[in-house]
């Protein structure tokens, strides 16, 4: 085998330079969670502020469908009925509820005009970046488009069965489902209350069902909050009026209901908000505390024990249903409203949780945007009522609450449950796509 002498350098009398130090090393954060193969809950908290410096409005759709021929769906007329009155006498508009079923395949939303829209989520997101979405009727975005009488102020999917949609009415004690794969106005079935066991407590004026839930375990099985204080329960194999009534106090208006992952259905406890929010001193020296409407609830779907819950003065919080004791806070800058927005505004906010993080999503009452909320359950969140102060050190800066601006007020929102998108739902009845732009992604992949 040949070989290469190289000439050794000249002796000079003098020992060589050291070598200069090596570049520092960042700490690589993730090499526990790769060797491990699970991804620990603060990693996921850390990581989580990317995410959230990542979300901007990237479309928006609004509200221009056809019933039947060349004539305008209700929705979209009250819509022009508004914007024509400048705020005097405006039509009561505004997407009052909107979700996704199990599977993130579709998207329904329901209007204050009596609007129930499927949207195909898949052709919805990718038109962002297809033709225009100036045309008239662009019928291709939507499955179903059905315009009711009556407002609509909930759906939900039914989990045991991807094609029916369960809907409410305020104007209405009714129940109205649907199937997505029968192109008719008409409900499929219709779930009434039936003779009350507390007839001194009915009231006309409150027979309104406000919200609805189906259990995860049977589909027959469906539950609806009212104005009248009380809680039904329909078993549809038996009857189509309920078969259950759970009652709160009198003069109690219940807004919302949800199903624990357990599907308990009995009442354990009541606790009232502001009572607790009395007990955290910081806030107590710096607030008036007084009694809110509960708009909204919802567990958290990383979390079984959080109950986040929002108000109709715009804070939101955590309820910790282990202990009964609020452990997150957020108090956003009060609204200063016209009298109008402020009615509107109060009538309704749906917020949301993101999947596999403990990001809760709720527009803002004095913005157009919408907030994201660090409700992470231990110290180190933003809104924690006992926050841990971390260290100056880059990876240990805590996640802070993001206030994404939008170009409408928001009413409703669902997060997709495969990813981190979030469609809200706005006081004209646009549907906005909230995701990650690519030069974002970019920037924090680089």
């Amino acid at each position: 085998m040949d070989k290469f002498l190289v000439a050794a350098p000249p002796h000079s009398g003098e020992e060589p330079a050291p070598p200069p130090p090596p570049p520092p090393r960042h700490r690589w954060r993730r090499i526990a969670v790769e060797l491990d193969g699970r991804i620990d809950a603060r990693f996921r908290h850390r990581e989580s502020r990317l995410l959230l410096d990542s979300f901007a409005e990237i479309g928006a759709f609004d509200h221009k469908y056809y019933m039947h021929g060349e004539e305008w769906c209700r929705t979209y007329v009250d819509r022009m009925i508004s914007a024509s009155t400048m705020n005097f006498l405006p039509a009561r508009e505004g997407i009052s509820a909107i979700e996704f079923d199990k599977k993130g395949i579709y998207l329904a939303s329901v209007t204050f005009s009596g609007c129930l829209t499927v949207h195909d989520f898949e052709t919805l997101y990718c038109s962002i970046y297809g033709q225009s979405r100036s045309i008239p009727d662009d019928s291709s975005n939507y499955v179903l488009h059905i315009s009711n009488r009556i407002s609509l102020n909930a759906v939900r999917w039914n989990p045991e069965n991807q094609d029916e949609i369960a809907c409410t009415s305020s104007q209405s004690d009714k129940v109205f489902l649907f199937d997505i794969g029968y192109v008719s106005s008409a409900p499929t079935e219709v779930l009434q209350k039936g003779k009350s066991k507390f007839p001194a407590l009915y009231s006309e004026s409150r027979k309104s069902l406000t919200d609805i839930a189906f259990t995860s375990d049977e589909k027959s099985r469906i539950f609806a909050s009212c104005l009248d204080g009380a809680v039904y329960m329909w078993d549809r194999r038996s009857s189509k009026t309920h078969c259950l009534e759970l009652m709160a106090p009198p003069e109690s208006q219940f807004n919302t209901v949800k199903i624990s992952v357990d599907n308990r259905v009995q009442q354990l406890s009541s606790v009232k908000v502001s009572t607790l929010l009395g007990k955290i001193a910081s806030l107590k020296e710096q607030s008036n505390i007084v009694s809110s409407a509960i708009l909204s609830i919802d567990f958290n779907p990383s979390c079984s024990y959080q109950l986040a819950f929002h108000l109709d003065d715009g804070w939101s919080g955590v309820l910790n249903i282990n202990n009964l004791s609020v452990t997150h806070l957020h108090c956003p800058p009060p609204a200063w409203l016209e009298s109008t927005d402020l009615v509107l505004q109060k009538q309704l906010r749906k917020p949301t949780w993101l999947p596999t993080s403990s990001i809760y999503a709720v527009g803002s009452s004095s913005n157009d945007g919408i907030y994201l909320l660090d409700f992470h359950p231990d110290m180190t969140s933003a809104c924690h009522v006992d926050k841990e102060e971390t260290g100056g050190l880059e990876e240990n800066q805590p996640v802070e609450n993001k206030l994404v601006p939008l170009s409408q007020r928001v009413l409703s929102c669902a997060a997709h449950p495969l990813s981190h998108t979030i469609i809200a739902g706005t006081q004209y009845s646009s549907l906005l796509i909230l995701s990650q732009k690519h030069e974002t992604v970019r920037n924090l992949e680089s």
